[in-house]
């Protein structure tokens, strides 16, 4: 049934025919805080589309849906093998999923090197190397030529590496 949810919401979200998906691995390190535990997710991920509309499946390294993020103007919705929830947009999808806001939205960007349009201010290029601090986090994209992005957030001290397969 979680399989054919998910199908079903992949194929009401229309995409330009130059939107090309994007494939790796991710792992999100969220240090401790005071209300809670440090937090550690990896997964396999899919990402389709853009700031203002797209998708991203996550998945296990075998294969086995995780969980998949649909979201479009006004909307965010996050399905799992145990249904779906619907969001306002996505930072509060991201705050339920991952126990802190990370930048979902900005992510189709960054992963193909640039900075997101969209940010409420613009860019400011790194002080020690490629790539931008941008809506609270440093992008260093030091290892983009091998598929690689870092992006590292103060407080709460969190790090997000992704890892693109060539495909």
């Amino acid at each position: 049934a979680a399989a054919a949810a998910l199908a079903a919401c992949a194929a009401a979200l229309p995409f330009a025919d130059h939107v090309a998906a994007l494939h790796g691995r991710l792992a999100v390190q969220i240090d401790a805080g005071p209300e809670r535990p440090a937090q550690s997710i990896s997964a396999s991920f899919d990402l389709l589309g853009d700031a203002r509309r797209g998708e991203l499946h996550l998945s296990t390294p075998l294969g086995t849906t995780l969980a998949a993020a649909f979201w479009g103007p006004g909307e965010a919705r996050w399905v799992t093998p145990h249904g779906e929830q619907r969001f306002d947009d996505l930072d509060a999808l991201s705050l339920h999923a991952f126990g802190e806001t990370l930048p979902l939205r900005a992510l189709p960007d960054w992963l193909r090197g640039r900075p997101w349009a969209g940010a409420a201010e613009p860019a400011r290029p790194l002080p020690d190397g490629p790539g931008f601090e941008q809506s609270g986090w440093a992008v260093d994209l030091a290892g983009f030529g091998s598929g690689q992005l870092l992006a590292k957030r103060a407080a709460p001290p969190t790090r997000l590496r992704v890892q693109l397969d060539p495909r």
